[in-house]
Formats: structure tokens, C-alpha cells, sequence
């Protein structure tokens, strides 16, 4: 019963919940390897410097993100995806999300990795690259150059997006202009420059994560094709599809109100919404 309510929980996390969730757990198992092992496994993860290192181990491209290096840097990481997070996800579903996040884990570790090959004298205080930091900058950044003028509560006071953005951004060229954690600072700057991109290009119509969600999808194609499925199963799923064509339906005319609505965004701005559009923005980006 534990088990199955776990596993129920988590499904009703939105993505967001979910990689905080994922990071959380991965940060505390690698704790335990290096207390109980004395060696930390995040060695085969992290991305390292080295091109040819990098070669041997292409997937630390993306699972690089999801290590820390202590308590202070995964907590902050984590607070910062969560509150981006639920601004992304009231308007836009779990697939974009997905898009705007790895895509600035990818940017920022190829802008570390490039860095590295190019600057080594300048970067040589970094042995390799941990951290959701280039992600999470996406999804930042993305938000803040998607909708700028709108306005978030900073303890006491209203900020418009734009100046957050800004201010991030600042603080990592003033770190990097002091030494502090280059490799680092630079592939946060990757994640935000990704993050700006995709949001000035989706105001004009282009969705620059289109062909990444197809890779997804055909990965996921691939695996499902290696199942063996008897012919019990192709019948069931047959029924199941014809009873969800209703559900179809609706789930389609639900999709079509929230593009005119984002539509309605990109060309008059979030405050150019009704109470009742916002309203049903908030709902929508709370059941993806």
C-alpha cells in the first residue's frame, strides 16, 4: 500500500515537482554511496572537462544535472525550479517544460565544455560540471523574456520579470569577472541564452523545440517497439481507443483555447487577458 501511494503521489506532481523530486532523491542516494562506499558515484555522471573524457561518457551531457555539490547548491536550484516552474506550467504543458529545461541543460554543458577547450587556463579551479543551475536558468529566463512585464512578489514589493532576468544574468557575469566558478557561471549563461531564444522565437511563432520533441517521442517509439505484445493486447487497445474518442475530443477543443489564449499573449501581452482567461491558464497548468 506505501508503495502504490508513493507512486500515486508522484504521478500527480506536475513536471516540475517531479525533477525536484528526482534531484532531491538522487542528491540523498549519493550522499549515502559516498558515506557508506567513501566514494561518491556522480564521477560517471558529471560532465567532465575534457572532450575525450566526454566521449566516453555522452550521456553526462544531461545527467550532470541532476548532482550537486552540497546542500546550499541543490536547495537554492530547487526553490528557484520550483517557483519558475509554476509560472511556466500556468501557461504552457509538461512537453515545453521538458523542451526549455534540457535544452538549457544541453546549451549550458556544451557552452562548459567549449569554454573549457578554449579558456583552459582561465577555467582550471573546474574539474567537471554538476548541477540543475543551466535548467533552471532556461525555465527562468524563458518566463522572463516570454511575459516581461508581468509582475511577481519579491517579499515586500512587485518586480516585473524582465528586471529578475536581468539580475540573474548580472550576477553570473559579475562572478565570472571575478573568478568565482567560471565553468559554472558560463553554463548558467548558456541555459539563459537557450531559455531567451526559445522565448522570442515562440512569440514569433517558432516552436525552436519541435524537432527535440520528435527525438523524444521516436526514442520513446523505439523502446515501445521492442515490447513484445501478444494479440490480447492489440485488441484491448483497440476498445480503448474507441472509447476515448469523446475524451479526444475535448481534450483537442481544450488545447485549441489555451493556443488562442497564448496566442492572445504573444500579440497583447499577459494583462491584455480577462480575469476568467487567467483563471482557466491557472487551472490548465495545474492538471498537466
Amino acid at each position: 500500500m506505501a508503495h502504490g501511494g508513493l507512486k500515486y503521489n508522484f504521478a500527480r506532481l506536475n513536471i516540475a515537482e517531479k525533477l525536484i523530486t528526482v534531484n532531491v532523491l538522487v542528491f540523498i542516494l549519493d550522499g549515502l554511496s559516498l558515506a557508506l562506499l567513501g566514494n561518491s558515484v556522480s564521477e560517471w555522471f558529471q560532465l567532465p572537462k575534457d572532450f575525450m573524457e566526454f566521449f566516453g561518457q555522452p550521456w553526462s551531457i544531461v545527467t550532470y544535472s541532476f548532482f550537486h555539490a552540497g546542500l546550499g547548491h541543490i536547495f537554492w536550484n530547487m526553490i528557484m525550479l520550483y517557483f519558475a516552474g509554476r509560472i511556466f506550467l500556468n501557461l504552457f504543458d509538461n512537453q515545453r517544460f521538458i523542451n526549455v529545461y534540457f535544452l538549457g541543460v544541453i546549451v549550458g554543458g556544451l557552452i562548459f565544455l567549449l569554454s573549457y577547450n578554449v579558456f583552459p587556463t582561465l577555467l582550471n579551479t573546474n574539474t567537471a560540471l554538476i548541477g540543475a543551475s543551466a535548467g533552471v536558468t532556461a525555465v527562468l529566463i524563458f518566463i522572463c523574456a516570454y511575459i516581461p512585464n508581468q509582475e511577481v512578489r519579491i517579499i515586500f514589493f512587485n518586480v516585473k520579470l524582465w528586471y529578475v532576468g536581468v539580475f540573474f544574468v548580472l550576477v553570473d557575469l559579475i562572478q565570472i569577472a571575478y573568478g568565482g566558478n567560471v565553468g559554472g557561471r558560463l553554463a548558467h549563461l548558456g541555459g539563459a541564452l537557450l531559455g531567451y531564444i526559445y522565448a522570442r522565437q515562440l512569440l514569433n511563432g517558432n516552436d525552436i523545440g519541435s524537432g527535440f520533441t520528435k527525438f523524444r517521442e521516436a526514442a520513446v517509439q523505439l523502446l515501445k517497439t521492442k515490447e513484445k505484445k501478444g494479440p490480447l493486447k492489440t485488441v484491448y487497445k483497440k476498445n480503448a481507443t474507441k472509447g476515448k474518442s469523446s475524451a479526444d475530443y475535448d481534450k483537442q477543443a481544450h488545447q485549441r483555447k489555451i493556443d488562442a489564449i497564448l496566442d492572445k499573449i504573444s500579440k497583447s501581452g499577459y494583462e491584455s487577458l480577462s480575469k476568467d482567461e487567467k483563471d482557466f491558464l491557472f487551472k490548465a497548468g495545474k492538471e498537466n
